[in-house]
């Protein structure tokens, strides 16, 4: 296995997207004074990221618009608590927009794994997320100067695990699929998508979900990956 480029994942592999989304609507329940909803702060956490992660699986099967999803998602979650108000879930769907990238908790050892890893390979990065989010997270982590390319679906016009994206990585870098590796913590999105075209794995699994697929790798640490590369 001869790699010289490595794929990376953002959210939830990098970038600690649970953490952070924590975080920012911890502070925007406070800001916002949803108390006075009678709107308990654990629960509204709960019910965003219900609504949240299944607006994201339709808009990754491009069932919704990006739009749809950030307009919907908080309208949902205060509706889990019988309130409408549709002027308020505007102002708390642009201020999570605003807040969350921010944010800068990363997965432990993520700084160290890059550091190790930019003397021997290229380094980029394959998003879902948008664009002008992924930006302002890398660059307020400090994760910018470690990437050579920030490739995110939005500007490819397809979504992992549609082998479109990962074949336009490799277009753009002039590499082959067996020259490269991708790493993800979305089995069926990073993981299997790159397999399905040729890509080496490595699948970041640190809750340890059992599954059945054979695929290269598996970590459930970053710094695991410093014993595969």
């Amino acid at each position: 296995m001869k790699i010289t480029d490595v794929f990376f994942d953002l959210d939830r592999t990098l970038w600690d997207f649970d953490l952070n989304a924590e975080i920012t609507l911890k502070e925007l329940c406070k800001k916002n004074d949803l108390i006075s909803l009678g709107i308990n702060t654990k629960e509204f956490i709960d019910a965003y990221t219900i609504h949240n992660e299944r607006l994201w699986s339709l808009y990754r099967e491009n069932k919704i618009t990006k739009e749809k999803l950030r307009s919907e998602r908080f309208n949902l979650t205060l509706a889990e608590f019988a309130v409408t108000n549709e002027k308020l879930a505007i102002k708390l769907g642009n201020e999570y927009v605003q807040k969350c990238p921010l944010q800068t908790q990363l997965f432990p050892h993520a700084f160290e794994v890059l550091n190790y890893l930019k003397n021997s390979y290229n380094l980029h990065i394959i998003t879902n997320g948008f664009e002008e989010v992924q930006n302002i997270k890398l660059e307020t982590s400090n994760l910018l100067p470690f990437f050579q390319n920030i490739i995110t679906s939005e500007r490819v016009n397809v979504k992992k695990p549609d082998p479109k994206i990962f074949y336009y990585a490799l277009d753009l870098l002039g590499v082959k699929a067996e020259n490269t590796i991708m790493i993800g913590d979305d089995l069926p999105v990073d993981i299997l998508g790159a397999k399905n075209i040729g890509i080496h794995q490595i699948y970041f699994n640190p809750k340890k979900i059992v599954h059945k697929h054979k695929i290269d790798f598996e970590v459930s640490s970053l710094i695991q990956i410093k014993g595969i590369l």
